[in-house]
């Protein structure tokens, strides 16, 4: 009985479906759906077409995906990495089974997974602002800062309901967002408007928007450094576009010559690409080095000049260790060369992953956009509507990284030992793990001016090369796959960021906790005395 009352309310179902005038006209609307061909004409499918058609014709297969995907790379997570989680996996289940007893990470930007602290007096807010219901407990008096819950109040007024599980708008809460731009006019010393300001889950979807928002087709382009972060070379990849690389100047300290973009822009002109924008990373990804004042201003002449839309990562604005080098951003180059924000479009990327916070998991940032016509900035708004909102908690990360504890706040003294310590560790990591690498034969490093990494140049035996060679695999890829097996260092080939043809790198994280260096360090000379004996010509 009850079969027969299945296929009865079936039959019915599918007849109201094909009859339905209200069905029709939808189905009509689509034909471009439903139709084998241009005509106006719709052609509707039936389910039992459509169940026999369906099998092993339509099983997704490399073949039958998106080829943008199949073309993006991504390699700070990449086969080296996957190697070294299955050798951790082998440490635990077989303690003893490996020359080393554990893997260490230096191959992404990750530092509270390498035990790095949080800051004490973001994390107060953040938990109170979760739980605004023990706010006004007495016990929450003695376990809490008094400008912990000063914030935290006054962020929660901020949210409507007070409710860090809902939706906001799309660009952020707007509270937030005037936060941030008073952050940035510090920091600045020139205006910063809050509806600039969109809020997003770290700099990544950011980089995205504006990629989906500039490239058309792959006759577009954008200027990107080599070496360069892959997030990069990615997104481009996956929006359709052509990445048109222009080399930074090892020999220079990573410098970037305006001629070599004139040279580079012109170029792609030439072969018909629409170069859109300019990407600069500052301080550099996987390089370290800090621009010049002299040579931002060249940048923004140069796009200001040449139409393009200057694309600013300057998440390792904190990161700065070099005495003598000092961040700018470049809207406050640009402002104080006195173009206004007509005169050039551009976007800055901030995240609360990098820094002295390294809050990568909370997932906070935003990009602060300036230049573009108000039409423009309606459909990046809509392209950001499209993902509803970015998480609540890195809203308020990103809001607290803008305007931390001042002189005179309770918990200002705490907040700038943990900010100072942090930093100064990583300073003398970046010259400890920069020693090193100059110490090994045929290995130069230049200086970690600022961010998280050193980039060496490995000039390596003719004979390693070949035997990478014989395995498809890049030299430098080669290298790093036999240090991790050898010792448990995990770093990135160069060749996953781009480099000049014919030379090799690997990138290296600054990150490891202090004690932990010596041994990477005694690990790491080991490794590459025997590498090139064993390879020596």
């Amino acid at each position: 009985m009850r079969r027969f009352i299945a296929e009865r309310t079936k039959h019915l179902i599918k007849r109201n479906f094909l009859t339905s005038s209200n069905s029709h006209r939808f189905l009509a609307s689509q034909s471009s759906f439903f139709s084998s061909s241009p005509s106006t004409s719709s052609t509707i499918v039936s389910p039992s077409s459509m169940e026999s058609s369906s099998g092993a014709s339509n099983q997704v297969t490399l073949q039958s995906i998106n080829p943008k995907v199949l073309s993006c790379e991504y390699a700070v997570r990449g086969a080296i990495v996957t190697q070294a989680e299955k050798l951790q996996e082998q440490l635990k289940q077989e303690p003893g089974s490996l020359p080393f007893d554990e893997i260490l990470f230096c191959n992404i930007g990750n530092p509270q997974s390498l035990g790095q602290l949080p800051i004490t007096f973001f994390r107060e807010v953040l938990a109170l602002c979760d739980h605004p219901s023990i706010i006004d407990k007495s016990e929450t008096q003695g376990l809490f800062s008094a400008d912990s819950i000063e914030r935290a109040w006054q962020i929660l007024d901020h949210i409507p309901g007070r409710a860090t599980g809902a939706y906001s708008h799309s660009q952020g809460v707007k509270g937030l967002r005037e936060t941030i731009a008073a952050g940035i006019e510090a920091r600045d010393g020139f205006p910063a408007n809050a509806n600039d300001i969109f809020l997003t889950d770290g700099a990544s979807p950011g980089v995205h928007m504006m990629m989906q928002l500039l490239l058309r087709s792959e006759q577009d382009g954008i200027l990107c450094p080599i070496p360069q972060y892959p997030l990069y070379s990615a997104s481009i990849a996956l929006h359709g576009g052509t990445l048109v690389p222009y080399y930074l100047d090892e020999a220079t300290g990573w410098g970037l010559e305006i001629s070599n973009l004139k040279s580079q822009l012109e170029t792609a002109r030439s072969k018909g690409v629409t170069v859109r924008a300019l990407v600069v990373i500052n301080p550099g990804n996987p390089t370290g080095q800090v621009l010049a004042e002299e040579n931002q201003k060249q940048i923004v002449d140069f796009c200001k000049e040449e139409g393009l839309v200057l694309l600013a990562d300057e998440v390792y604005q904190e990161n700065v260790y070099a005495p003598d080098k000092k961040f700018h951003s470049f809207k406050k180059i640009a402002r104080s060369m006195g173009h206004e924000e007509k005169d050039i479009a551009l976007v800055s990327f901030q995240s609360v992953s990098k820094g002295y916070y390294g809050e990568c998991g909370k997932r906070g940032g935003y990009m602060e956009v300036t230049g573009f016509s108000a039409d423009v900035r309606e459909q990046i708004y809509k392209v950001a509507s499209v993902n509803l909102c970015s998480n609540i908690t890195g809203q308020i990360l990103a809001s607290l990284v803008m305007s931390p504890p001042k002189v005179g706040d309770e918990s200002y003294e705490g907040y700038s030992a943990e900010k100072e310590g942090i930093l100064s560790s990583l300073a003398r990591r970046a010259q400890t793990l920069e020693d090193a690498f100059n110490s090994l034969e045929g290995v130069t490093c230049n200086k970690a001016e600022g961010a998280m990494y050193l980039f060496p140049r490995l000039q390596l035996p003719q004979k390693a090369i070949q035997a990478a060679e014989a395995e498809h695999a890049a030299a430098d890829a080669f290298y790093a796959r036999r240090l991790l097996e050898e010792t448990g260092i995990v770093v990135v080939p160069g060749s996953g960021f781009g480099q000049v043809p014919g030379t090799w790198h690997i990138r290296c994280t600054i990150l490891p906790q202090e004690d932990k260096i010596p041994a990477i360090v005694e690990r790491l000379t080991a490794f590459h005395k025997k590498f090139m004996d064993e390879y020596r010509d």
